[in-house]
């Protein structure tokens, strides 16, 4: 049996381009939706789960995600400061050896989910396997997703789980991305392995998991919310506060 991942990585060093003006004078991942900073958001699901040690990284207005995570005690935050953006797995990697060799999370700080029967990093720890995975997705059906105008990103049939890379439209299968990648993950350190220096992306190491045949996926059976936008900011907002309502 599988111990659940104790160790996390948090993103939250992006500069929130899109969510201009909101993001003038704040990080995105401080930004509030139904009460709370989206960080907070990320942070207590991790809590939740068991994890004890977090990384998050900053860049943008990063000071300010430093005081506002000061007092906070659980779980252990460790900064990361990047001078320069190293990209989503660029970060990772440059803390890489605080996660040894064990199977780490990683959250991205600027999305929100909402759990189905029972809480998605609970399953994604429950379905992890080191034998056959480096990394395992959590995703959300791309059509079941407020105010998304995106193509989708992964192909995943039904009753499989393993996914393939889709985006839009697949031309060799004909095969629409159905599912987006909803921003929760595990990843073994191996994966890794022979990758560039300095910034990268996640989305090259999807690509060399799937390659690899190690790539799986989990299907959320929550809500997902694609903050991407000062509209969609507004919306997931009233969305959550209307149920929070009754």
């Amino acid at each position: 049996m599988n111990t659940p991942p104790k160790k996390a990585f948090v993103l939250a060093a992006g500069m929130g381009e899109r969510m201009r003006p909101l993001t003038d004078n704040c990080p995105k991942p401080l930004l509030v939706i139904d009460g709370k900073t989206m960080l907070d958001h990320a942070l207590d699901d991790l809590m939740e789960a068991g994890v004890e040690d977090v990384v998050v990284n900053t860049h943008y207005l990063g000071q300010m995600i430093t005081d506002h995570l000061k007092n906070r005690k659980h779980p252990r935050i460790t900064f990361s400061h990047e001078t320069e953006l190293l990209d989503t797995a660029g970060g990772v990697k440059k803390m890489l050896k605080f996660f040894g060799n064990e199977p780490f999370y990683v959250l991205n700080a600027d999305v929100l989910w909402t759990n189905g029967k029972e809480p998605a990093l609970k399953v994604l720890a429950n379905k992890w396997d080191s034998a056959k995975m480096d990394l395992l997705l959590l995703m959300h059906p791309s059509a079941d997703v407020p105010d998304y105008a995106g193509t989708g990103d992964y192909y995943l049939a039904e009753g499989s789980d393993q996914p393939f890379f889709a985006k839009g439209i697949d031309k060799k299968t004909s095969h629409p991305a159905n599912y987006i990648v909803a921003g929760p993950r595990i990843v073994h350190p191996r994966l890794f392995d022979n990758t560039p220096e300095g910034k990268f992306g996640f989305l090259q190491l999807f690509h060399k998991a799937e390659k690899a045949g190690r790539l799986y996926a989990l299907r959320h059976d929550g809500e997902w919310y694609h903050v991407g936008t000062p509209e969609a900011f507004a919306e997931t907002n009233r969305i959550l506060a209307k149920r929070r309502a009754g």
